[in-house]
């Protein structure tokens, strides 16, 4: 149990994963909260996917533990992947078959899963009108709730959704974040989201994992991460010049469309600032910058691009 008093439905405990000689996976340990959006970061060869694929039972990990509501996933796989729903990249649909038919084709491989979950899951899905028409005929966004719907029929408590919003026009970001918000908050799910979309993962989780080279750099809320992380924003020339003297009193953290991105310090700012209109650079402009997650991203894993 967590320390607000939240059940914990998901436990990764030192997790590692070899391929040959070589570790691609390696130490992660992080879990997941009951009604919690948990945002999973991270560039391209990360481990995420590999991460992932080790929850649901595809692969097996070298070493580590993985529960899900108390079950470990190893050796008492039927108990814990009964807990656990999940869409991995886009979900796998017959598109010459209706929605309604879909799923059940789902529950027919699924015994233990009631014939009414259908109309359960349609509902919290919304897709009370569209149900019977051919799945060819949904837009992407359709599809995605389907396959939300498909994942939910055996009532998991946890939800993994690889790249949900992959593909959406922004309209149907907007909706795709406002029901994972609604499955969590309203529904008590544990919702694990991995995107390549920064600034929609910053928008919808409680908590972010920034995973780099196989190990988690950073554990923390969007809230946290992103307090007291004011930036200086400065129109200089010569810039290299500038990057230079003001590398000599603070951090330079980054240089973007011809502007140095600096650490902020209320009280030192004024003494930069006259350190370098002494040494003749020009000062057009100075200001202040809150970063987003995508900035925090780029400084904790040195550069590297996401996925």
């Amino acid at each position: 149990m967590s320390s607000d008093g939240r059940v914990k439905t998901l436990v990764v405990d030192d997790l590692r994963k070899k391929i040959g000689k070589k570790e691609i996976i390696k130490g992660l340990s992080f879990d997941l909260n009951e009604g919690e959006v948990f945002g999973f970061l991270g560039p391209n060869g990360s481990g995420k996917t590999t991460t992932i694929r080790m929850l649901v039972g595809l692969i097996k990990p070298t070493s580590g533990t993985i529960s899900i509501c108390g079950y470990n996933l190893q050796r008492q796989f039927q108990s814990a992947i009964s807990n656990i729903g999940c869409i991995v990249e886009n979900p796998e649909l017959y598109p010459y078959l209706s929605g309604y038919e879909n799923l059940q084709h789902f529950v027919r491989m699924v015994p233990e899963i009631p014939k009414e979950r259908i109309a359960e899951v349609v509902e919290l899905v919304g897709l009370q009108n569209r149900i019977h028409d051919r799945v060819s005929t949904y837009s992407l966004g359709m599809r995605q709730r389907l396959g939300i719907a498909q994942a939910l029929l055996g009532k998991p408590k946890v939800l993994i959704l690889d790249e949900p919003t992959n593909g959406l026009d922004p309209v149907g970001i907007r909706e795709m974040r406002e029901f994972i918000d609604f499955l969590a908050k309203k529904e008590g799910l544990s919702i694990l989201v991995s995107s390549h979309l920064l600034s929609e993962i910053q928008l919808m989780c409680d908590r972010v994992a920034i995973i780099s080279k196989g190990e988690i750099i950073r554990i923390d809320s969007v809230h946290s991460l992103l307090s007291n992380k004011e930036r200086l924003l400065w129109k200089v020339s010569p810039i290299d010049q500038a990057k230079a003297l003001l590398s000599e009193e603070t951090t330079v953290v980054s240089e973007e469309d011809g502007l140095l991105v600096t650490f902020y310090d209320e009280e030192k700012v004024s003494g930069w600032n006259q350190k370098l209109v002494q040494a003749g650079v020009k000062v057009s402009e100075i200001q202040t910058k809150f970063p987003t997650l995508e900035d925090l991203f780029i400084e904790l894993t040195g550069g590297e691009t996401i996925d």
